[in-house]
């Protein structure tokens, strides 16, 4: 299977950022693990980053995958645009968060896609993504 990671904005900044709620690895740290895991399991990884909202929407229309896994960040909160492009495409989103976003602060408790993905996992760090893995690969059966 292939599952494509995309994660948004300030993600690039893993590692800098509050490791209590983001865990110490930095992005490429955290894409080698997951890469691993999922290599050890028969899925096929690539990852996309981008700060910009667009960008995300265009590497989700153009996948070329089975599952989408998405950390997008303060959009998940917020765009529509994104939410819009998750309903219009064929491929299965999951969306992931590294911190425990529906304990942190209201405005983040507000999940604009969350009646268009086929899977939330929030508040484990790298095991958010591990979760999101084994879902998609679940799917598959």
């Amino acid at each position: 299977m292939n599952i494509l990671i995309i994660n948004g904005p300030n993600l690039n900044l893993l590692g800098k950022r509050d490791s209590n709620l983001y865990g110490k690895d930095t992005l490429d740290e955290l894409n080698a693990k997951l890469a691993k895991y999922a290599t050890n399991l028969g899925a096929n990884l690539s990852f996309y980053f981008s700060n910009c909202e667009g960008e995300l929407i265009t590497a989700m229309q153009q996948a070329d995958c089975q599952a989408i896994i998405l950390n997008a960040g303060a959009y998940s909160h917020y765009s529509y645009a994104i939410r819009d492009c998750i309903e219009a495409i064929k491929v299965p989103v999951v969306e992931v968060h590294l911190s425990n976003i529906l304990a942190r602060e209201e405005f983040r408790q507000k999940r604009v896609f969350q009646d268009v993905v086929v899977g939330f996992f929030c508040g484990e760090q790298i095991n958010s993504y591990v979760k999101a893995i084994d879902f998609c690969l679940a799917l598959k059966k």
